[in-house]
Formats: structure tokens, C-alpha cells, sequence
């Protein structure tokens, strides 16, 4: 196979004597990995690149990624000794401590590698006495710096395998950093004591090439903390901190997004960077700021796909849409990320021109690039070889990062763009699990256990957090007799899980038998009730409510400006005919999330005739257990949806909107008993679940939930109509 590829290349290279130019295919021959694998983003074709993967903690030697070159080889040349394999992770040198001695002192230094570092006599320790090798290059901590602080700024120490030239501290003094070996200096070369007391520009480190950030490093170094306006403060002068996305209630945010689509990149990633620029402005719209986009797809030429200027034009702008029906050609060649840069600035010079230079002093402006050449965001391997280095390296302010996977883009946005100022707003949630132990509570922070127990029985059910104070559940979860002092509820707000009931109110027209005389056992219309706890839950990210309907929280969630309306929330959250929901059923510490459809309009009376096939029922009518206050789901067609088990009663039937969750429903009754607690199990054909539509109930919600004329609680704002 080998030897008639290099005879078939041969002929081609021959022919291109008389023919003119001829491409060869590289051949896969020997490029395997000891101890990982590969990938080719177009097979093995000119241009295409071969990307090598390690298990976690090990990196790719000699090469991160080879080239086919237009003769048939590859570049860097495939070479027997030495062989490709994984080799472990190695860290910086930390011996370059000044007045002090780290131990154990070692000739190299590999992940899980443990150091500790102690100063001369007469020298403070400042920074990190203990770092480990972590898996992606770096020391874990901050750099030791023995010193006596007798100068105007500190010392700024060294970071490991770094030199330093300059030791003076005072004010305008500077002083210079390179790295060692095959290092790259990240950060800034050159620093000034400033008459502030602080270093200009970024505190440097060295790289290796395996050397990549996490998402919560870059979110600490290029975070921003956005109000429901986006505003932030953001540093006043070029010391090291963290660099904050800003916009003044005033403002403008401009987001200018360029991806690479050159041949070196696989289309898998330019698929994923789609998606992560999909998500990013979901996210950024789930706070009711409308930021003006560019959106550039580029490789030796550009396609503009989004201009900025359509949106100073006040056209409207699908950027989703726009985004999607984008696809990369066979001509899409070459890189040029010159041309993207050059494009972006003339894009600045354009607006400015246009609102003046006063009002664009009040523009900010965040600059995202995807390639494996990168500038503030990084995704792929060979990202050190490149023109750029001088734009984020040196002297200058501007952040470099380079992500390991582009998987970590999401959670990498969620961290810059910091929700903790604004943990109140309603619906917020992350869409991902992450390692954290908290992670199901931030996929879901407005869930809620009941649980109710007397002398008698013991019943659990769900609920969902409404308010700092309320949490919202089912009525048929208590009985006759019940009172605040049998209920719990569990919420794991740090502040300790189980929380105490002050009070709780069913809705004053449930009564489950107000329909024996008809043919209806156990009556659940207007099953809804409101749990009052003595104390506020603490708010955070891990723990926060969700967005109830008719509330003006709801409408900002669904984007609706002006004078909205509960009857427009219902349109844009029940617009189909079969309309997708979630409810969650909650097994231990394990909590999954079921998928079912509503069945409205013309598809409903084909759903609610089933509750005639339910225990209890004897009645001909299905509208007399089933009133219009319910919605139905369950069955197999036209989707298989899941069934309602024991202990999902009470929960939030909901739907999730542009990274929000608004409540639409809450768990009732079904017409089959299928599975107990926990069970992630399909409806069977003939069984179906009925929901309380909150809509139908706003009134009570109202009463309760809006009642501003008392001073235990903050009211919601829910719509005059």
C-alpha cells in the first residue's frame, strides 16, 4: 500500500514537468501514536492536518500535529527515532525562586509532581507555599516570591521557568522577562513600576506547548460580571486584574465573532464553533441586552456572513438563521487572520465615523476568534506558531488563551459572563453537567422536596423555588389536618438542606372530592399550592427560582418589551399543538429530567378521553375530571412520551427559553400507576398525565406571590392583565 502511494506521488511529481502544478495525498503510513490516537480533518488529503490525541495528564512528542504538504509529505517529517508517543505532562521549572529554596529539588518536573518552597532569613514568603503539576502544564497556586517589600511597588517575582533582568522597585522602574528553553512567555515582557503602586500589564508565564487553560482561568482573567444591562466596572488603568466585558447603561456592546474555516481545521470543529456561537448568544439574549454582531467566517478570502452595520442600519438581523445555513466549500483555502483583524477594524472606524467620537466612547467592544492559530481564544493544538504571537505576548495588554477542547467553550462563556449579579433573575440555569458536586442544582436550582409526615402517612412530592420565600407544588400532597410543623422542604442553599414551613395555602377551589357524585373519585382541578418558609433561601447560582407565567420577570426572560400580557406569554410558550415540556423525577441524590408533549388544540380531546380508562373514574365525560385547567401529555405517537411516576406530583412541568426556565404546568394525576419514584420510564399507549396549567391559576399565584401590601416578603410584578 506504501510503496504505491510514494510510486503514484513519483508519477504526479514527474508529470508536473509537462502538465504544470499536481497535488499528491500524504500517506497514513507509520503516523500512529504510541499510547493515544489520531484524527485527519480531510483524510489525507493536501492540507489536511493530523491531530494527535493523549488520555489526560500526557501530551503528544515530538509533534502536536503534522501537515500534508502538496508533494505527499508530511510536515514536521515522520521520523522513527523519536518515536510518536504520549508522553507525561511537564511543568515549568520552579527553581528560579529568588532568596529562597523549593524542595524537592529536581533536574524535571511532571504532573502530580509536589513542591514546596521556603525563604532565606529576613525574606517573606508571598504566594503559594505548596504547588502540585496539574494535568494541563501548570502550577497549581500563585508564584512564590520571597522578599522584603522595600521598594514602591512589591516585588513581582518570577514565574517558574521564567529570567528576569531588573531589581529595582521604584517608582518607573521596569523590569524584563523571557522564558527558558522551549517555553513561551505569555503576559507581558516588560513591566513598570507605576506611581500607584502597581505593575503595568499582565503577569507573565511560561508555556509549553502542551500547556492549555481551563475554562475557570480564562473566565478569572477575561471575566466580566453583567447586571441585567451587562454593566460592569472595568479597570481604569493597564494593571494586572481581571479584564471586564463593560457596557454603560448608556452604552453599546459590540461582539465581533470570527471563525477559521482554512483546511487545517477539522469540520467537526467548525461545527462545534457554530454551536458554541449559537449558544454564547442565547446566553448573552437571556438577559434582555441586544449587543450589535459581526460575524466573520474567513481563510485566504472572508465571508462576511453578519455585517455590525446592519444592526446601526436597524434592520433586523437573524444571526441564528444566518448562522446555520453558513456551509464551508471545497475553496475555502489558506488562512489569513490579517484579513479578519483588518476587516473587524474597519468595521470600529465605520461606527465610529457614524454615532460620533463622543458616543463611541461609550462603546465596548469583545473580539471572539476561533482557530487553531488563536488570539483570546484558542482551540486546537499548533497554536503557538503563529503571526499573533507578538499581538498576545510582550508588552501589550491584550489576553491569550488557549482552550484544550472546544467542548470547554460553553462552560468557559457561562464562567466569563459571571451570573452571581444577577442570581435573582428567574430562570437562569446552566445546560451542561460539569465535574462539581453542585452540578445538578445549577442544571436545575429552582427544584424543591417536600416532604409531608404525621402520625398517619408519609408523603414526598417536588416543587419548585418561585421565590426567595415560596415554593410552589401540588395540593393533593397534603391532607386533612396537616400543618406547617409535619412539612419540610429540602433545598441545599449552604445555608443547611432542610428548611422550615411557616405556612402553606392550597388553592381555596381544590377539593378532591367535589366530583364523587359524578363519576369522579378524586377530583384534581385547581391541584396547586404555595409553601411559605420561615426564612429566605440564600440566592445563588446553584439556587434560584424559576419564571412563573404573568409575571413582568417572565416576559423579560421571553423578550417581550413594552406593555406585555399574560395571553402573549401563553401564545409564545404554548404556540403548538404539541408542544414540548420537561419535568424532572427525583430517585436518592439522582435527578433526571423527562420529556413529554402537550397535546392542544385539535390533538386534546384525543388525549383527555384515556382518563375515562382511570381508577375511580365511571363518568362518560372526560371534560368532567379533565377540565380545561390541565394540560394532557403521555402516549407513543406521534413521540414516546415519559410517564409521571409516585413522587414527580408537584413538580415544575417547564420550558426552557433562551437559556430560561419558565414553569408552564406542575405535576397532578395520571391515569396509570406505572413506576414508583425515580424511574426514567415511556408512557405505554393508552397511558396519560395530567398537568395543572399555572395560567389557569394566576389569580391565586397573584394573591399570594404579588401581594405587595404586606413587608414579609418582595412581591413579584405580575401584569395588570
Amino acid at each position: 500500500m506504501g510503496t504505491s502511494v510514494r510510486w503514484s506521488c513519483f508519477a504526479a511529481l514527474f508529470s508536473l514537468l509537462f502538465m504544470g502544478q499536481v497535488w499528491c495525498d500524504c500517506t497514513e503510513e507509520n503516523v500512529g501514536i504510541e499510547g493515544g490516537h489520531y484524527k485527519l480533518t480531510r483524510e489525507q488529503q493536501p492540507g489536511s492536518m493530523l491531530i494527535y490525541y493523549c488520555p489526560e495528564g500526557y501530551f503528544p512528542y515530538p509533534a502536536l500535529t503534522r501537515t500534508c504538504q502538496k508533494n505527499g509529505a508530511w510536515k514536521p517529517a515522520l521520523k522513527r527515532f523519536p518515536p510518536q508517543t504520549c508522553r507525561l505532562v511537564e511543568c515549568p521549572d520552579p527553581s528560579v525562586l529568588e532568596y529562597g529554596t523549593v524542595s524537592p529539588p529536581q533536574e524535571r518536573y511532571f504532573v502530580d509532581n509536589e513542591t514546596t518552597y521556603e525563604c532565606d532569613s529576613g525574606y517573606t514568603l508571598r504566594g503559594s507555599s505548596r504547588r502540585v503539576c496539574l494535568p494541563n502544564g501548570k502550577w497549581s497556586g500563585s508564584t512564590p516570591i520571597c522578599s522584603r517589600d522595600t521598594g514602591h511597588c512589591a516585588d513581582p517575582g518570577i514565574p517558574a521557568g521564567a529570567a528576569r533582568t531588573g531589581n529595582l522597585f521604584e517608582t518607573g522602574a521596569m523590569v524584563n522577562y523571557s522564558c527558558n528553553n522551549e517555553l513561551f512567555l505569555v503576559g507581558s515582557s516588560e513591566r513598570t513600576c507605576l506611581q500607584s503602586g502597581e505593575w503595568s500589564g499582565i503577569e507573565p508565564a511560561c508555556y509549553y506547548k502542551h500547556t492549555y487553560d481551563t475554562p475557570l482561568e480564562v473566565s478569572q482573567a477575561f471575566g466580566s460580571a453583567i447586571k441585567e444591562s451587562l454593566t460592569t466596572l472595568e479597570s481604569v488603568n493597564d494593571v494586572q486584574g481581571e479584564r471586564k466585558i463593560r457596557i454603560s447603561k448608556n452604552g453599546t456592546l459590540n461582539i465581533y465573532i470570527a471563525v477559521d474555516i482554512s483546511e487545517s481545521i477539522e469540520k467537526e470543529h467548525v461545527t462545534n464553533a457554530k454551536d458554541a456561537i449559537s449558544k454564547l448568544i442565547t446566553k448573552i439574549s437571556s438577559f434582555s441586552v441586544s449587543p450589535n454582531y459581526e460575524l466573520l467566517f474567513f481563510s485566504s478570502e472572508l465571508s462576511e456572513v453578519v455585517s455590525i452595520l446592519d444592526f446601526f442600519d436597524g434592520q433586523e438581523v437573524n444571526m441564528k438563521e444566518k448562522l446555520e445555513k453558513f456551509t464551508v466549500k471545497a475553496e475555502h483555502t489558506g488562512t489569513d487572520l490579517n484579513l479578519a483583524f483588518k476587516t473587524i477594524l474597519e468595521r470600529m472606524a465605520l461606527i465610529k465615523q457614524r454615532v460620533g467620537e463622543k458616543t463611541f466612547e461609550q462603546h465596548r467592544h469583545a473580539i471572539i476568534v476561533f482557530t487553531d492559530d488563536i488570539y483570546i481564544f484558542g482551540i486546537g493544538a499548533e497554536i503557538y506558531e503563529s503571526d499573533l504571537k507578538p499581538l498576545t505576548a510582550g508588552t501589550g495588554g491584550n489576553h491569550f488563551f488557549k482552550m484544550k477542547d472546544i467542548t470547554n467553550l460553553q462552560e468557559t462563556f457561562d464562567e466569563i459572563i459571571d451570573e452571581e449579579e444577577v442570581v435573582g433573575m428567574c430562570g437562569l440555569h446552566k445546560e451542561y453537567e460539569t465535574a462539581e458536586k453542585d452540578s445538578t442544582r445549577k442544571m436545575y436550582p429552582w427544584m424543591a422536596s417536600i416532604v409531608v409526615q404525621n402520625e398517619q402517612t408519609t408523603k414526598t412530592c417536588l416543587g419548585s423555588l418561585v421565590s426567595p420565600q415560596f415554593v410552589l407544588t401540588a395540593a393533593h400532597c397534603f391532607t386533612f389536618g396537616d400543618r406547617p410543623e409535619n412539612v419540610v422542604v429540602e433545598i441545599d442553599d449552604g445555608n443547611g438542606r432542610i428548611k422550615r414551613v411557616k405556612t402553606f395555602k392550597l388553592h381555596p377551589k381544590y377539593n378532591i372530592n367535589a366530583k364523587a357524585k359524578e363519576g369522579v373519585k378524586e377530583f384534581y382541578d385547581y391541584d396547586v399550592a404555595l409553601i411559605q418558609l420561615e426564612e429566605d433561601v440564600r440566592i445563588s447560582s446553584a439556587v434560584r427560582p424559576i419564571c412563573v407565567p404573568c409575571t413582568q420577570e417572565t416576559s423579560g426572560a421571553l423578550g417581550l418589551v413594552g406593555d406585555s400580557t399574560c395571553k402573549q406569554q401563553e401564545e409564545e410558550l404554548l404556540r403548538t399543538h404539541l408542544e414540548k415540556l420537561n419535568f424532572l423525577t427525583k430517585k436518592s441524590s439522582v435527578v433526571q429530567e423527562k420529556e413529554v408533549h402537550a397535546k392542544l388544540g385539535d390533538n386534546r380531546d384525543e388525549c383527555i378521553r384515556h382518563a375515562l380508562e382511570a381508577e375511580g373514574i365511571t363518568t362518560t365525560n372526560p371534560k368532567i375530571p379533565v377540565t380545561d385547567n390541565f394540560l394532557c401529555t403521555g402516549g407513543q405517537l406521534p413521540f414516546r412520551d415519559h410517564i409521571a411516576c409516585t413522587g414527580d406530583s408537584g413538580g415544575a412541568v417547564f420550558k426552557n427559553y433562551k437559556h430560561r426556565t419558565i414553569q408552564v404546568a406542575l405535576v397532578s394525576w395520571g391515569t396509570q400507576n406505572l413506576c414508583r419514584s425515580g424511574s426514567l420510564l415511556e408512557s405505554t399507549k393508552k397511558s396519560r398525565d395530567f398537568h395543572l396549567n399555572l395560567f389557569r391559576v394566576v389569580p391565586f399565584l397573584k394573591g399570594i406571590l404579588g401581594n405587595d401590601t404586606q413587608d414579609d416578603y418582595a412581591p413579584l410584578h405580575f401584569l395588570s392583565t
